[in-house]
């Protein structure tokens, strides 16, 4: 940035000051005495409702801190990048946020790279798209060949979404039934309104415990990653201190089985990272 100064000393004044939010975030945190926390709504089995594995989470991390936990929940943007702005980095231009750490962030290199005011870090569970299926409705499941002609829900605005309605050239699309949320589209599934539902795996888990009559399935889609994608945590690129202190919150949480525990309480299996 010290191009676009004048003076040399006004450049070396700027790069000083670069290197000490780190230290003064953190130091005003415990001025505060808080830990805001931005979570999705409406994300069950994560987030919604005041309740899930984010919120459970959020809490262990301020405690574990020294710190009260402020909850930020606010609704996804049209992308990620629109969340990092608003809960990260800059806060909603109606004077919501940022908060000192957003959950749920995707560690992926492509979104690091395109969002460098953030640091991607500490993932601490891997998601993935599973299928699930009535096996009265769908008694077999070979491949996605069984889904022709059957009643098949996904969210709105998703990847299960995108990878069922863009599979072979649309084939599926008359089949697909779109739903506001993964949760009410397993709920109308459960009711036997539905022959299955695409959706993320942690989704299925906290709704059917694994329940035998609605059996889980690793549907093979062109479009979709087989090992699915790790997500964890994003704060300020130069907060430093706040990302090492939460990283190390995370290893221990995962060492004691804390973070297992969490999701179990929600009938979700961890995956590692």
């Amino acid at each position: 940035m010290s191009c676009f100064y004048r003076k040399a000393a006004a450049a070396l004044a700027l790069a000083g000051a670069a290197m000490l939010p780190a230290k003064a975030d953190w130091n005003k945190l415990q001025q505060t005495g808080a830990l805001k926390v931005a979570v999705y709504n409406e994300f069950a089995p994560f987030s919604d409702h005041g309740a899930g594995i984010d919120i459970d989470l959020a809490e262990a991390l301020a405690k574990k801190l020294k710190l009260r936990l402020t909850l930020l929940p606010f609704p996804a943007g049209e992308n990620l990048g629109d969340d990092l702005r608003n809960m990260v980095w800059k806060g909603h231009y109606l004077g919501y946020g940022p908060a000192d750490v957003l959950l749920h962030v995707p560690v992926d290199t492509r979104l690091m790279a395109e969002n460098d005011k953030v640091r991607i870090f500490a993932p601490y569970h891997v998601e993935a798209v599973r299928l699930v299926r009535s096996a009265q409705a769908i008694p077999a499941f070979d491949s996605i060949d069984a889904l022709a002609g059957k009643r098949v829900g996904v969210e709105q605005i998703s990847i299960a979404a995108m990878v069922l309605l863009g599979e072979g050239n649309g084939r599926f699309r008359d089949d697909v039934r779109i739903f506001p949320t993964a949760a009410a589209a397993l709920q109308e599934l459960k009711a036997g309104r539905l022959d299955a539902v695409l959706a993320n795996r942690s989704e299925i888990e906290a709704v059917f415990q694994g329940d035998p009559a609605f059996p889980l399935e690793q549907a093979t889609f062109q479009r979709l990653p087989r090992n699915g994608w790790a997500v964890g945590m994003a704060v300020r690129k130069d907060d430093e201190d706040v990302a090492r202190l939460l990283q190390a919150a995370v290893n221990e949480m995962r060492a004691s089985g804390e973070l297992q525990a969490i999701f179990a309480k929600h009938g979700v299996h961890m995956v590692q990272p």
